[in-house]
């Protein structure tokens, strides 16, 4: 699976949140999208993530 343009071996299929832990993200203030597509965090827990997936994971920054 392709992480923020980076070849990451993990054991798959994951959902959104098992990613997120296996990284050690926080998911506070995170945005989430697969193939180009915004999953919506209800949906983390439902959303499997396969290993030809692509997934972007924003983090929100405040400033100025």
């Amino acid at each position: 699976m392709i992480v923020n343009g980076v070849a990451r071996k993990l054991s798959a299929p994951l959902n959104v949140v098992q990613l997120l832990n296996a990284l050690d993200i926080d998911a506070r203030g995170v945005a989430v999208a697969i193939n180009g597509e915004v999953v919506r965090r209800s949906s983390w827990i439902s959303t499997e993530i396969c290993s030809a997936d692509s997934v972007e994971i924003v983090t929100a920054v405040a400033g100025g």
